[in-house]
């Protein structure tokens, strides 16, 4: 059975690859290893020693903490709504809205972003 500290983890490193644009070998070759290594961790088939986490976080561009933000929320006795936000992230085409939107220019990007809120909040009232 696949410890939830290993699936968090093996999730968060997914994400920021996906934000990032790269593929499981690039990354796999920024530290080092085999693209099968790199699926194994984003599985929790794997557990990441400190010192992978470390030259992940490295070619990630992120600090080591990354990896654990969230991890409390996502026990259930912690967090009574179910974590809709750990699933919505789950979801690919979630990931390639973020890495489109991170990748405009701040002005186009906060237009979006107004336009987006706009939008929720008139769904709200109807």
């Amino acid at each position: 059975m696949k410890n939830p500290v290993d699936l968090h983890i093996g999730q968060r490193v997914r994400h920021r690859r996906w934000l990032l644009g790269m593929t499981q070998q690039q990354l796999a070759q920024s530290v080092g290893i085999r693209f099968q290594q790199i699926q194994k961790y984003e599985s929790g088939a794997n557990r990441v020693s400190a010192s992978r986490l470390w030259d992940l976080a490295q070619a990630l561009d992120i600090p080591v903490s990354f990896f654990f933000e969230g991890l409390l929320d996502s026990r259930p006795e912690m967090n009574g709504n179910g974590n809709v936000e750990a699933g919505v992230l789950q979801n690919k085409e979630t990931m390639d809205l973020i890495r489109a939107y991170y990748g405009l220019d701040e002005g186009p990007r906060r237009r979006l972003l107004d336009l987006a809120k706009a939008l929720s909040s008139s769904e709200q009232h109807a």
